[in-house]
């Protein structure tokens, strides 16, 4: 124990007859003022329940705890006589710059939680998300000294939905897990939307939750929910932490099956283990040994068949889907080898550059006309690591090679002509070694033809304004395209604006794309841009996109990418409606009801809270705030009126 004063006040920050909660060092102590003893300190713990005592107030003789009422001497801690709760005194010194308290500081002694920790930052989770709180506290203590020591970063969000697709978005973007933190009851079952749309989406993350004490599961103590069962369905593995003899096994297989499985893994930790004492030695967990390689190819016999249907085809296709998002250079030399054009699935956008001579854009309901009609054209599809989604509309009528590292993926809908289980960058660079160069000069004259239409078509919306003068989508993804740097990364919404996006928006070389696929839930895209931030720090721009409802969602967390300093463009498109739903009323003959919104001026919230915020009202305006949106060296919005009727 080492004894240390520290300043706590100045002479007059605390007249006489009241109490207050002050910080001596990483101590909070209760100082309280009364006319008979002067400045005196007590433990800011009662020990009764724990009760702020600083909290508190002074009635007569006493100071009563805010909780319950238990009385206490402001000098001694003592109680009334009969009772047998004491707290405990600090010493205290008035001196002639102000008033010093003095504490006892232990020596920390490791607990689970700093064994948990550890086994966490050397499996190489270095970023987490989260919210800390009541049933939290003793991991997020391990959490600070391990950011104190430079081992991971923490960002405390205002909304613990907006963690979990933060650490979505992380995955998705690097293929290994950031972690989401909460509290138990209400924190943990605030992450579940987006452990869903990672999940949903196959993206790693790590979700550790606080829990009551052991003590009183079950009766129906405050904030308990069943949290093992809570999230059965959303993880790929997850458990409870009871002890430190197992604690850093655990730690290990929540990120291995994180890593290996793709998708959300779950630690409960109850209050009193989070701290109680670890091992004098952590045990050993490394990550060497336990994760093994994925670069498989499937069999000799497969390949060759694929090579064969492959030269005999005259006109064949890539379809890119997510997971191939790892292997844009292979699946780029495979198509230029053999000169076929390359389509993506949606969430594959920008896997291909829309300026690449063989790049066709996407397909299905967010797509354009370019990659639709070289599908059609085509006698053979190789389709890496796409899933057949019914939005995406890959054509069943061709004859179909699909290349996946999840077996199930393979033919899960219908039978395709030939099915290869294999890790898609090996498969793809195999493939091409195999295959002999082929000129298609016609292709590229194909697709070069239908981009022209295409351009020449959206142009025509340019000029649009419905009568209240709102623009069309088009006008804003057509700056936008121009101006957001090539290796720039775009988190997207759910809406109308994704639509637009899809359509209208051409990506260029290196850029990268992420949206809520599966789940398609809306407000994903802001805090999915942290995440984003989090991941490649200021090496790229990050921009994301969205309209006035999915920005609704998580509007506060415009605050977090101030407070880090997250140099976020968030492009909004402000129709004053769930434009969507609308539509969707529309066409299935319901009037239009409940989608309205009323809406704050969002370049005046961006600036309200410390960030840069822009309003484009006329077509002329929209490219100069863009760009400006884009040279903020901090968070900022860029409002932009668009027509709730057009995507």
């Amino acid at each position: 124990m080492t004894k240390r004063w520290y300043k706590v006040a100045e002479l007059d920050d605390l007249p006489a007859g009241q109490v207050t909660t002050v910080m001596a060092g990483a101590t909070a102590v209760c100082l309280i003022h009364t006319a008979e003893y002067g400045y005196t300190a007590l433990d800011n713990r009662c020990p009764h329940q724990g009760g702020p005592l600083g909290e508190g107030h002074l009635d007569g003789p006493w100071l009563l705890c805010p909780w319950h009422g238990y009385e206490y001497n402001p000098k001694t801690g003592l109680p009334p006589e009969g009772y047998g709760d004491c707290a405990a005194p600090y010493p205290v010194e008035v001196r002639g710059d102000g008033v010093y308290v003095q504490v006892e500081e232990p020596e920390h002694r490791p607990t689970v939680s700093d064994q948990l920790v550890s086994v966490m930052t050397d499996w190489g989770v270095d970023t987490v998300f989260g919210m800390v709180g009541h049933s939290n506290l003793g991991f997020a203590d391990a959490l600070r000294r391990a950011e104190e020591a430079g081992k991971l970063r923490y960002f405390g969000v205002r909304h613990e939905g907006a963690a979990a697709f933060a650490a979505s978005a992380y995955g998705k973007l690097t293929g290994r897990p950031a972690a989401c933190f909460s509290i138990a009851g209400p924190g943990a079952t605030n992450l579940l939307t987006g452990l869903w749309d990672a999940h949903l989406d196959r993206a790693p993350v790590l979700a550790l939750t606080g829990q009551v004490d052991t003590q009183v599961l079950g009766p129906g103590a405050f904030q308990e929910v069943d949290l093992y069962a809570a999230f059965e369905a959303v993880r790929r593995w997850g458990q409870t932490v009871l002890t430190a003899k197992n604690a850093s096994d655990l730690m290990a297989l929540a990120l291995k099956h994180a890593l290996i499985e793709q998708g959300p893994t779950h630690l409960i930790l109850p209050n009193e283990v989070q701290e109680a004492p670890a091992p004098d030695e952590f045990p050993a967990t490394p990550k060497e040994g336990r994760v093994p390689s994925i670069q498989i190819t499937p069999p000799a016999s497969e390949l060759e068949e694929a090579v064969r249907l492959i030269e005999a085809a005259e006109r064949p296709a890539i379809i890119v889907g997510h997971g191939a998002r790892f292997h844009r250079e292979a699946v780029i030399e495979l198509a230029e080898h053999i000169d076929a054009p390359v389509i993506t699935t949606f969430k594959a956008k920008g896997l291909i550059s829309d300026h690449h001579p063989l790049g066709c854009g996407v397909l299905g309901r967010s797509g354009t006309p370019v990659g639709s009609s070289m599908m059609g054209r085509s006698d053979l599809l190789i389709v890496l690591g796409a899933s057949f989604s019914n939005h995406t509309g890959i054509s069943q009528k061709k004859k179909i090679i699909q290349v996946d590292i999840d077996r199930m993926t393979l033919g899960k809908f219908h039978p395709v002509t030939l099915p290869l289980w294999g890790e898609i960058g090996v498969t793809v660079r195999h493939l091409r070694a195999h295959l002999t160069r082929k000129e298609r000069p016609e292709v590229k004259e194909a697709i070069a033809r239908r981009w022209a239409y295409w351009r020449g078509e959206k142009n025509k919306h340019l000029d649009h304004l419905d009568r209240q003068g709102r623009m069309h989508p088009a006008l804003v993804f057509k700056h936008l395209s121009e101006l957001a740097p090539e290796d720039a990364v775009l988190c997207v919404d759910v809406g109308n604006n994704t639509y637009s996006f899809g359509r209208f928006f051409e990506c260029s070389s290196r850029q990268d794309v992420l949206m809520s696929g599966y789940l398609g839930s809306i407000g994903f895209a802001f805090p999915a841009a942290m995440g984003a931030w989090a991941a490649v720090g200021d090496r790229r721009k990050i921009i994301s996109v969205s309209g006035d409802g999915g920005f609704g969602q998580y509007l506060a967390e415009f605050t977090t990418a101030v407070k880090y300093n997250m140099p976020i463009c968030h492009i909004l498109l402000n129709n004053d409606e769930l434009a969507k739903i609308s539509k969707e009323q529309r066409a299935g003959k319901f009037p239009v009801w409940q989608t309205s919104l009323h809406n704050p001026n969002f370049a005046e919230y961006a600036r309200l809270c410390g960030g840069t915020g822009i309003r484009a009202t006329r077509p002329e305006e929209v490219r100069e705030a863009i760009a400006a949106g884009l040279r903020a060296d901090g968070p900022a919005i860029v409002e932009l009126l668009t027509d709730p009727m057009q995507t």
